[in-house]
């Protein structure tokens, strides 16, 4: 990865970071570019958005996802909709933007980084001066800011978490964790890149992550692209792994993170959690601060979004279940705080008791 400027004209920010392996998402001053996730490995495909219900589409499609790489999607989808109404003054351009964050909020329940960021947006919109070209001015320039805070915050996880990552190393990981479900560098994926960029040379192991196969399509795409040897297995080989002592460490994501540590991730994360305990295997998360939830206090209160039916009944749209059977479908689990070795974040490791260790990194502000 070469280096690369990282720079906002609005903010006067520059931020020095390696080249990101993919690009995800990028505001090009009128419209919103994504690269459709969908229809990845095959096509490298380019959306691009100008209203806030487009964004929200391809959010509940899945053109986007990831916790991270909504809540930036998002806030540009504001953004957005407060330009397409600027001419029609400013009593309509905010009822407008305040109507786009209503529908945001109902694109998907569990990945906290969408809320995060729809209140930062809901702060501009309430206090941002009273004309058109202003209001939008801010809103464009928080959305930028939480797009390169988010960019930032991924090589940030990378440089702390890499000092995990030993020369040899066999590490799983599951669902996509990488570029593609942030701004440009992941989480998990993020350490995986730090520590290659550092001359560290390990294996990854990819969970194809059923139902929609994230970890198959996109996280095998990523690290080929990176030239990160992997290997892809189908998500019940991982115990079978384990037991024959080809995995070092479990490095995951995360899209809600409470107060004492329990973590909502995509389905099948608890049960590797619960494998690596058996195995005692090192079973790390890997999240921005913008992921933790600290004002709620268990994973209980975690709302678990369940997806549609067709997701387990068809593969890339072909029938390989019959027709009529009743599907269970929730799109991610809870995994215990108790389960977890460590948090990864752009702070630094965070390690147990939880309900006070993630307590003093929030009151540190």
């Amino acid at each position: 990865m070469g280096k690369n400027i990282v720079q906002s004209k609005r903010l006067r920010v520059k931020v020095a970071l390696p080249e990101p392996p993919v690009r995800t998402l990028w505001w090009d001053g009128k419209e919103l570019c994504l690269l459709d996730q969908r229809v990845l490995p095959g096509r490298e495909r380019v959306l691009r958005l100008k209203t806030a219900a487009s964004v929200y589409q391809a959010i509940r499609s899945l053109q986007v996802r990831g916790a991270p790489a909504i809540g930036v999607t998002a806030a540009f989808g504001v953004a957005l909709e407060a330009r397409r109404f600027k001419s029609q003054g400013v009593k309509v351009m905010r009822r407008k933007a305040e109507q786009a964050i209503e529908l945001l909020e109902k694109a998907r329940p569990t990945a906290y980084n969408l809320f995060f960021a729809l209140n930062r947006m809901k702060e501009v919109l309430s206090n941002s001066e009273r004309t058109p070209e202003k209001i939008m001015t801010a809103l464009v320039s928080e959305a930028e800011k939480i797009y390169l805070e988010d960019l930032r915050s991924g090589w940030e996880i990378g440089l702390w978490g890499k000092s995990l990552v030993k020369p040899g190393m066999n590490i799983l990981t599951h669902c996509n964790a990488g570029g593609l479900a942030t701004s440009g560098f992941g989480t998990a994926l993020a350490i995986c890149y730090a520590a290659w960029n550092d001359g560290i040379r390990f294996h990854v192991y990819v969970d194809e992550t059923r139902p929609v196969l994230q970890g198959a399509r996109l996280t095998a795409y990523e690290l080929q692209k990176a030239g990160i040897p992997c290997t892809l297995i189908c998500d019940n080989m991982a115990a079978f792994l384990m037991s024959e002592r080809k995995v070092d460490l479990v490095v995951v994501g995360a899209d809600r993170i409470a107060a004492n540590g329990d973590t909502a991730n995509k389905i099948g994360t608890y049960g590797l959690a619960v494998l690596s305990r058996w195995h005692q295997i090192p079973f790390y998360v890997a999240a921005p601060l913008s992921t933790f939830h600290p004002e709620i206090a268990t994973g209980l209160a975690i709302p678990i979004e369940e997806r549609d039916p067709d997701e387990v009944t068809t593969i890339t749209g072909k029938r390989v279940a019959p027709k009529g059977v009743k599907v269970y479908n929730p799109a991610f689990d809870v995994t215990p705080g108790r389960l977890i070795t460590g948090f990864i974040t752009e702070r630094g490791i965070i390690r147990p008791p939880y309900p006070r260790s993630l307590s003093a990194i929030f009151r540190k502000g």
